[in-house]
């Protein structure tokens, strides 16, 4: 098998976990192949070129479908090859045949933001929950006067700025950011911030929302804010089950909304265990 972490054999046993909840951090290319397809043999390695020069920012697993026909199956292959790309958990985008080269690399343009290669680490400002956010936002002004071009900088104060309340004062930061600073994980984080506390904006208190929903437990709107609240609470593992509620009980509520609220919750939630308990239980729900 290939010396390259982000090329790997897919399995029933490890699919769930090394496709399914790793898309959520890294979209995966799945290749359905047989041994015996000859155009399958003429795509792989051209896929696993194109994996490689992507410097992590996406993974192939291989499906060998004589082996596992149940995961051909729960995909509806019909023909080989076949290629899907999983992103969040679900199915994006795909091809069937062997494609060329460029093909290959227009879908992925589609959907995979690529990664320069790593430069040398710098520290980022680390704000525990404890520390007097007023002091972290002056001395992350101080640094952003100081390096103007450093988008990162400029990403976690608006963060901050949003923690303390500083709505419009951080949505002008993020507007100002360029196309490519928004894609890194402090920006995500700050956007999906602000979403929650844009989608709460005017909505009723907790205590209204409880007694909403102890009224109707299917006002699954109601359950949506309170979710919201509960998270920006830091009741992270309360606002995830509402969110839970809404994605078991209707998949088309305002377009999906429970999946979508799950994933920029796990952008905000900094303990890894629960963020993971929380994926496993969401990609249930939807397989």
């Amino acid at each position: 098998m290939s010396d390259n972490p982000n090329i790997f054999h897919a399995t029933q046993d490890n699919f769930e976990a090394d496709v399914l909840e790793a898309s959520f951090q890294t979209p995966v290319l799945v290749d359905f192949w047989a041994p015996w397809c000859g155009p399958c043999k003429q795509l792989m390695p051209m896929l696993d070129k194109v994996v490689r020069e992507a410097n992590g920012a996406v993974k192939l697993a291989k499906v060998n479908t004589d082996e596992e026909m149940a995961i051909a199956g729960s995909f509806g292959i019909r023909s080989l090859p076949t290629v899907v790309l999983i992103k969040d958990g679900r199915p994006v985008d795909g091809f069937m045949g062997a494609q060329p080269e460029s093909v290959v690399r227009a879908l992925l343009a589609k959907h995979v933001v690529a990664k320069a290669p790593e430069a040398e680490p710098e520290p980022e400002p680390m704000v525990e929950s404890d520390v007097d956010l007023e002091a972290a936002i002056e001395a992350l002004r101080v640094k952003v006067k100081a390096e103007p071009k450093k988008h990162e900088l400029q990403a976690e104060l608006a963060d901050l700025l949003l923690r303390a309340g500083g709505l419009e004062e951080a949505t002008a930061l993020l507007d100002k950011l360029p196309g490519d600073a928004q894609s890194s994980d402090v920006a995500k984080r700050a956007m999906a911030r602000l979403n929650f506390m844009q989608a709460i904006d005017g909505a009723p208190g907790e205590a209204e929302l409880q007694a909403a929903i102890a009224r109707d437990g299917a006002n699954l709107l109601a359950r949506y804010h309170l979710g919201v609240r509960f998270l920006l609470a830091g009741e992270a593992a309360a606002g995830m089950d509402q969110f839970l509620v809404l994605l078991r009980t209707d998949r088309k509520f305002n377009e999906d909304q429970g999946r979508r609220a799950l994933i920029d919750a796990f952008k905000l939630v900094d303990d890894p265990d629960l963020v993971g308990e929380y994926r496993r239980k969401m990609t249930s729900l939807l397989f």
